[in-house]
């Protein structure tokens, strides 16, 4: 009976224990568990760190510390674990538009039982990914109107002071720019009129406007960790190249400098031997010719032998002005003009800088004002979806353009 009763002692203890150990083997389990899922949300937080636009800008290689760092600021501190800085591994990989990064990890949840029949721990690790659109490379090539229409007044205020000061011609809103201002009776040409008088003209207004846009797009781009190229060209009776295609947008800035008002002979006269009857907004050969000079457009991605997309900046006031099978004609432009640039793939970002309305000016009422209300719709139809923007006389065209250029910049990530 003694013998058996020691039996009994024997097997209780031994189940005795065996219950110890599987309770603490469950419960080791569910700490792991609970330890596995704090570094999963750790691991996720770090693989977002390496994908932020700044990271992106800043390369592969500060991602990755960056990812490192953030998941070892938090794994290191983790209570009830065994982990080192060298458990976390970062890659990051580039497909097409897509940075993916990739955070794996490994540590051992330790055990509230160590050394129990050699339980030390239990291992465990993952992974998390995310992924983002990278922004992509784009060529900008800027078309500015500098016909003399864009020598009228930028403000309200300003056009009363020209027409003020104008009372022999009728009283002019436009600070025409002229050679020889005595061949139509002038003492000085409007222009110079303006600048005396302190007028700010659209032309002046332009030309900020763009150097400005520099300053917008270089922070736009380190903002992204893109590149952006800028081109200048100007048209009137012809296109003008003020700067060719660069990335230095600083050099761009300062070339900008140069858009100048089209300087003609006289009323009527681009030079003194050139009567071309004032015939000085040539739509046909500034969209032809910017047409010929862009290339077709890649995806703008970072994967190699692609090319930048490809971004037409085109700000007028809407109004042709050209000699047509002999004849003058003023009118709205030719839409098909920009289908034939669309239909490459190129986007074209509009701003119309509003033709304005002159009801006291007969040159208006006859040639103008029969199609002023179809201007706007005609180059809206010109712009491609979303990249058309209005500015009235006295509005601010810098903020305009810079409006455009984050747009079309936003739009870009869906244009492929």
């Amino acid at each position: 009976m003694g013998d058996r009763r020691g039996n009994i002692a024997i097997i209780t203890a031994l189940v005795s224990l065996i219950l110890v150990f599987v309770l603490g083997v469950g419960v080791d389990y569910g700490l792991a568990v609970d330890r596995k899922a704090q570094l999963e949300t750790y691991a996720d937080a770090a693989a977002l760190a390496a994908v932020t636009p700044a990271m992106v800008a800043a390369g592969q290689a500060a991602a990755i510390t960056k990812a490192e760092d953030v998941f070892n600021a938090q794994a290191l501190s983790l209570g009830g674990i065994d982990y080192n800085a060298s458990g976390v591994t970062v890659n990051i990989a580039t497909s097409g538009n897509q940075q993916t990064a990739t955070v794996q990890y490994q540590a051992k949840s330790n055990s509230i039982l160590p050394g129990i029949m050699g339980s030390s721990g239990i291992e465990i690790g993952g992974q998390a990914t995310a992924t983002t659109t990278l922004a992509p490379n784009i060529d900008f090539y800027l078309l500015l109107d500098d016909s003399p229409s864009m020598a009228i007044a930028a403000t309200q205020s300003g056009i009363n002071t020209m027409v003020a000061n104008t009372a022999s011609q009728g009283g002019c809103a436009f600070g025409c720019h002229e050679q020889a201002p005595w061949e139509d009776g002038l003492n000085e040409d409007n222009y110079a009129l303006a600048r005396s008088l302190g007028v700010t003209l659209r032309i002046d207004v332009l030309r900020q406007a763009t150097q400005d846009l520099m300053t917008t797009a270089q922070s736009t781009e380190s903002q992204n960790g893109s590149t952006y190229r800028m081109a200048i060209y100007t048209f009137d009776v012809g296109l003008n190249t003020i700067e060719p295609l660069t990335s230095d947008l600083s050099q761009a800035q300062t070339e900008a400098s140069n858009i100048q008002q089209l300087e003609v002979y006289s009323n009527n006269r681009l030079t003194s031997s050139d009567y071309n009857n004032d015939e000085d907004t040539d739509y046909d050969t500034a969209l032809n010719g910017i047409n010929a000079i862009m290339p077709n457009p890649g995806n703008g991605t970072k994967t190699y032998g692609d090319t930048p997309q490809e971004v037409l900046f085109f700000v007028t006031d809407g109004v042709e002005d050209e000699n047509v099978n002999g004849g003058r004609q003023q009118s709205v432009l030719n839409a098909d003009l920009c289908s034939n640039i669309k239909s490459r793939g190129i986007r074209i970002a509009v701003l119309y800088t509003e033709y304005l309305p002159l009801p006291t000016n007969s040159w208006y009422n006859t040639y103008i004002a029969p199609f002023q209300s179809n201007i706007g719709p005609t180059l809206q139809e010109c712009a491609s979806p979303g990249l058309y923007f209005e500015v009235q006389t006295g509005g601010d065209i810098s903020a305009a353009m810079s409006a455009l250029f984050k747009t079309a910049v936003q739009s870009s990530y869906l244009s492929k």
